[in-house]
């Protein structure tokens, strides 16, 4: 049986007290929608279990049913520790998909849409003393094209580039003990040229006339500043100069305290709300000294040159679909790709586990944050997609791995966009809504093609070395080129100097013969994993060789169900010798 996540699953922002209800929850699918009417959140029916946080198509769920099933129940108990008597009790969900109304003691607590972000509720008032109830209703509906449901399919059986969908729990469901006066959210923001963190923080509760926040941050176990703030209003926001007080002084303009793939440094913090001169709630947290630039058309990484060498990484695994089985394979996956020489990972089509960004952090791994898509337009959809974009940029913004940000790709949700104005309208939308919510990054508005404004050029180019090594001669001829029949630019848009990447390309499929294969598929195909090294050297060789090219992503790191184009198997074992690769990733 797969180990359950026990590691704090928001690293940001981390409380020491919390309670983990993963495990085995009661589950009852409710096709005949019968659950409201007969009021199981006050009398749960006797029936299936489930493992959460493992959806119930999972294997790892102890169910694995993938057919259709739309509205589903879960229900557990659990009791409050003794030690957190006069906390607010607050209830966590890192993600459920899709809609989710959630009871406590057969009381209504709180109602979250959106499959791909999290939600929390303050449970207090409905506690009661010793075993308490906890009541997870959801509806995910499976043919629904207008929900944000990124490579879900919206048919039973798994298709060309969509998988096995996920309904319900996915990710970690806890509690925590919260004062009353407690720390709502913190971000990090650092201007590496002036040497400042930027700390920003919102608090719930009353404040008091003699409340303070203490921030404390140390630099491998070194001290490098403590500053106490008396605090007048909810919103704090304040810089504050690291370079002046860095330990290490010599070393203050060099890799020795900026992150990057090739060094990784953190600054460990701790940030405490002080109110009559007792600790009431205390956060950990860390951050990265790092800055994204895009200076005269070229990528920039603390002011430098930067090439990307990535790989699409769709975050799928065979016994969890979207949900990793430990902390340790979501780690795994970011040492293989390091270990082939790849600098960071493409997050395609969905809003990743915050302990995957976690690990980008400390073990030095760019990322590029995608939103999953809807696949039809409509005005419901505008609306759905917008929200829970919103909610993933603010999750993850002070994460120092994340370098870009892909709210749209390949026009999923915008097939139109090419020339009907009110879906480039959406296009932009989407792109000055992400800059609004955090202008340190760059934005890539449609991934792939029909860009309309976007930071960078996207290009997806499934060809053959040849006609991309041709394609990649020149600007000019890498933005008219239609690798997959359609333009770059939508109507109306152009190239306007921004970096060109390729972002998806190679896609070789070999088939291991590890798991059958139903209609097994890739872009291309060999027949062993000496014919893979060769094509992949062939396909990159013919982008490393291009004056034009800034960076690619290459398709993909490991199959996914019958999609076996990865450089691993579904199963994470290599299909080549991965330090070939890394050769190659090199320039050797």
């Amino acid at each position: 049986m797969a180990n359950l996540q026990t590691e704090y699953p928001r690293p940001q922002f981390q409380r020491k007290d919390w309670l983990n209800l993963n495990g085995e929850w009661n589950f009852s699918f409710d096709d005949q929608e019968l659950g409201l009417q007969e009021k199981w959140y006050q009398n749960f029916p006797a029936g299936q279990t489930i493992k959460v946080p493992f959806a119930y198509q999972t294997e790892n769920s102890g169910i694995g049913d993938p057919s259709f099933h739309e509205v589903v129940w879960y229900n557990r108990t659990f009791s409050v520790p003794e030690d957190w008597q006069n906390k607010r009790i607050q209830l966590n969900f890192g993600a459920v998909d899709y809609r989710a109304w959630i009871y406590v003691n057969g009381e209504k607590a709180t109602y979250h849409q959106g499959g791909n972000v999290p939600f929390s509720a303050d449970i207090t008032d409905l506690l009661v003393a010793g075993e308490n109830s906890l009541t997870v209703r959801v509806e995910d509906p499976s043919e629904d094209t207008t929900i944000p449901r990124g490579k879900q399919y919206w048919h039973e059986e798994s298709a060309s580039i969509f998988y096995t969908r996920t309904t319900g729990i996915w990710q970690t469901v806890w509690l925590e003990p919260v004062a009353e006066t407690s720390i709502k959210s913190l971000r990090w923001t650092p201007e590496i040229d002036r040497g400042d963190i930027e700390f920003e923080t919102e608090l719930a509760g009353k404040i008091s006339g003699n409340t303070k926040l203490r921030i404390t941050v140390s630099f491998q176990g070194e001290p490098v500043l403590s500053e106490e703030v008396t605090v007048f209003q909810p919103h704090i926001k304040r810089s504050i100069n690291i370079r002046g007080r860095f330990p290490d002084r010599s070393n203050i303009h060099g890799p020795g305290w900026y992150w990057s793939p090739e060094h990784p440094n953190l600054f460990d913090a701790r940030v405490e709300l002080i109110a009559d001169e007792k600790a009431v709630d205390t956060i950990t947290s860390y951050f990265g000294m790092r800055k994204v630039s895009i200076e005269n058309g070229t990528f920039m990484l603390n002011n430098k040159p930067y090439y990307q060498k990535l790989v699409l990484d769709q975050g799928y695994f065979p016994g969890g679909l979207l949900t990793a089985e430990s902390d340790d394979a979501l780690k795994q996956d970011i040492v293989l790709a390091k270990e082939m020489g790849f600098n960071g990972a493409r997050k395609h089509q969905k809003v990743e586990d915050p302990r995957f960004l976690y690990w980008a952090d400390q073990l030095g791994y760019l990322v590029w944050g995608e939103m999953a898509n809807c696949a039809e337009y409509s005005e419901e959809a505008v609306e759905r997609i917008s929200a829970e974009w919103i909610e993933a940029v603010k999750r993850d913004y002070s994460h120092p791995s994340l370098v870009v940000w892909v709210p749209l790709n390949e026009s999923w949700g915008i097939s139109r966009v090419a020339r009907e104005k009110q879906q480039q309208h959406h296009s932009l939308a989407m792109y000055y809504l992400t800059k609004s919510l955090d202008p340190t990054r760059p934005v890539c508005s449609n991934e792939g093609w029909e860009h309309t404004v976007s930071d960078l050029c996207g290009i997806h180019n499934y060809q053959s070395p040849e006609k991309m090594a041709e394609a990649y001669r020149t600007v000019e001829s890498a933005v008219a080129a239609t690798p997959a029949d359609r333009p770059i630019y939508a109507e109306g848009f152009g190239y306007r100097g921004e970096p060109i990447l390729i972002t998806e390309y190679g896609g070789i499929a070999y088939d291991t013969k590890e798991i059958d294969q139903k209609n097994g598929w890739g872009y291309s195909a060999v027949q062993g994993g000496e014919e893979l090294i060769e094509a992949y050297r062939q396909n990159t060789k013919a982008l490393l060789d291009s004056s034009v090219v800034q960076g690619f992503c290459y398709t993909q790191l490991t199959d996914v169900e019958q999609e076996i184009n990865g450089l691993l198997t579904y199963h994470r074992k290599p299909k080549c010798d991965l330090s070939e690769i890394k050769k190659i990733n090199d320039g050797k």
